[in-house]
């Protein structure tokens, strides 16, 4: 069984089970008894617990009276590889849409013209303004004098 760390600094950790809620680490000082030393903490999960049952927490590194806590056998970085698979994951379908966006550059520019998104296909606003004032003329100011006569 690895030995137990600090989810902070790393450090080994002397307490045994049942950890007691007052206790720190001997190397940062930091809350031992806190949801990210707990077997339960996953960030994928409600709450970022696993335990169903655990009531919500709302600072995970501070120390809490939740019922549910056993101190985690793996160290923090090690349940953290499931963020780096996830960069991962996100990192490829990037590139695979990345590669499908260059390759539909005309279906983009048809789209920004039917948008109307300014510097892409024209400002849509001023043109419909200016066939508008074509059509209907354009109105000419009420305190005008020229309108008057």
């Amino acid at each position: 069984m690895p030995s137990l760390q600090c989810h902070f600094c790393g450090a080994p950790v002397t307490v045994g089970e049942p950890v007691p809620r007052d206790s720190e680490c001997e190397s940062c000082r930091r809350d031992l008894r806190c949801c990210i030393n707990c077997r339960h903490y996953d960030t994928r999960y409600n709450n970022s617990c696993r335990e169903t049952m655990a009531d919500p927490v709302e600072d995970k590194d501070r120390r809490n009276f939740c019922e549910y806590f056993s101190f985690s056998p793996e160290p923090r970085a090690a349940a953290d590889q499931h963020s780096g698979r996830q960069a991962d994951a996100r990192s490829k379908l990037e590139r695979m849409f990345k590669d499908r966006v260059a390759s539909d550059s005309g279906a983009a520019g048809k789209l920004d013209s039917v948008m109307g998104r300014p510097g892409q296909a024209g400002d849509r606003s001023a043109e419909a303004r200016a066939k508008l004032d074509a059509l209907f003329g354009k109105p000419k100011p009420r305190n005008d004098p020229e309108a008057e006569g």
